[in-house]
């Protein structure tokens, strides 16, 4: 067997990709929220949300996990997307949803996609499609 034959092909290290509906964190306030994202995310999982998280808790997301880099070991941090659908609606259709958003709690229009940097690479979205880079 020469070189070439005794390589093995790149491999991605173990993940799973967990859903979680809006229902599940919608009673959570946020430090709670945060700290059930953070724990699904430094397990290895890419989180996929139905809905969006507010936006002080996104930036507060951030910032946590920002905090961590150096501190957890093996930990470089989250890739972080959201998809809304509700692009080129009319005054109607805006109304709709806000009043939809009011009595659900949150955008569960939205999709917001989590995952833990060792393992996504980036997240790319188009208004046709989501690209999930996965690192090697």
């Amino acid at each position: 067997m020469d070189k070439k034959d005794s390589k093995k092909p790149a491999s991605i290290k173990g993940f799973s990709i967990q859903f979680m509906p809006y229902s599940e964190i919608r009673g959570l306030d946020s430090t709670q929220r945060i700290k059930k994202i953070l724990g699904i995310v430094l397990s290895n999982n890419i989180l996929i949300i139905q809905g969006r998280l507010k936006s002080d808790e996104e930036t507060r997301l951030i910032e946590d996990t920002m905090a961590m880099i150096g501190h957890v070991v093996g930990f470089k941090g989250v890739e972080l997307a959201v998809i809304s659908g509700n692009g080129g609606q009319g005054f109607l259709g805006k109304f709709k949803g806000n009043l939809i958003k009011t009595i659900a709690g949150g955008d569960v229009g939205a999709i917001t996609i989590i995952g833990p940097a060792t393992v996504v690479k980036e997240i790319k979205r188009n208004p046709k499609k989501i690209e999930l880079f996965l690192n090697k």
